[in-house]
């Protein structure tokens, strides 16, 4: 077989399970995934021929949810489309201890395709939500930290990343299907908008691309945010206005200066249409409707 899991002459089957034959089915796998073979092939291998080694000293097979983590990494869309129509709840849950760096890390799978830029899998996944079995637990998978909470860059929710990584397209679904624009999190505490006001103050953009990014992922929190923050944004915008009108546009600037109430007319109708229109079809508008990159 190709996975390499059939017992080898002169094997015993008491190293059927061994820390060693775990490593090897378990890269087995992760290369399987990653060449992209069948999704039935994989969940063969994943149901009856793959195991990997837990720190308890017990050989597991791969969960729904582990196997998940991989096709998020690899990119393998119809896997990810197998597991999730098979296993939709068990497929977010959080996987074991191995893939983990400590018990208090939550699902990583929103953090993982906002890292990987895996637009695709994350519409499948935020999809899939509906079929958890309350609003607590989809609240609960779409606001956790993903992450490690002790390390520096850990705890941060789907959003804050979204946002650090300059990933508008995943923002933009993040925010559509319910997450929470305004949460602190990660090592400092920032909510999202803190810290991109933060680096869009702190940074020069490297180049024009990533200025637009910038300027994207602003909007993007901005037309799901209720109503103006104060504190800091008010605070930076009084200390440097001309910096901050140059770098997020006049009513940008005039909204988090707490000048913008109501908001534009232009602003009010994306609130209403980013609301109204069916997540999962925001990507289906036409071209001149969809908020990407809106003259705030």
């Amino acid at each position: 077989m190709p996975w390499d899991v059939e017992v080898q002459h002169g094997e015993g089957r008491s190293d059927y399970k061994s820390e060693k034959r775990c490593q090897r089915t378990s890269l087995a796998f992760y290369q399987a995934v990653r060449d992209g073979l069948p999704p039935w092939l994989l969940e063969d291998m994943r149901r009856m021929e793959v195991f990997h080694w837990e720190a308890d000293g017990q050989a597991r097979a791969f969960s729904p949810a582990e196997a998940l983590l991989y096709a998020l990494v690899h990119d393998h869309q119809a896997y990810a489309r197998h597991l999730l129509a098979g296993f939709s709840v068990a497929a977010l849950e959080p996987p074991s201890g191995s893939f983990r760096c400590c018990g208090a890390s939550g699902p990583p799978h929103l953090a993982a395709a906002v890292r990987y830029g895996r637009v695709a899998i994350l519409k499948m996944m935020l999809t899939a939500l509906k079929d958890l079995p309350s609003e607590g637990a989809r609240r609960r998978f779409l606001d956790g930290g993903g992450g490690c909470p002790h390390d520096a860059d850990g705890g941060k929710t789907a959003v804050r990343l979204a946002c650090d990584l300059l990933r508008p397209e995943c923002l933009l679904l993040l925010l559509a299907h319910g997450a929470s624009p305004g949460l602190g999190d990660g090592a400092d505490g920032a909510t999202p908008l803190d810290a991109l006001l933060r680096r869009m103050g702190g940074e020069p953009a490297r180049g024009a691309a990533e200025a637009r990014a910038r300027r994207v992922c602003l909007g993007y929190l901005l037309l799901f945010t209720p109503r103006p923050h104060q504190g800091l944004h008010r605070r930076l915008a009084e200390r440097e206005p001309e910096q901050w009108r140059r770098l997020v546009g006049t009513e940008a600037f005039r909204w988090l200066a707490g000048a913008a109430s109501p908001p534009s007319l232009f602003v009010r109708a994306m609130q209403t249409l980013v609301r109204s229109v069916p997540a999962e079809r925001l990507d289906c508008l036409p071209g001149f409707l969809k908020p990407i990159d809106f003259p705030l």
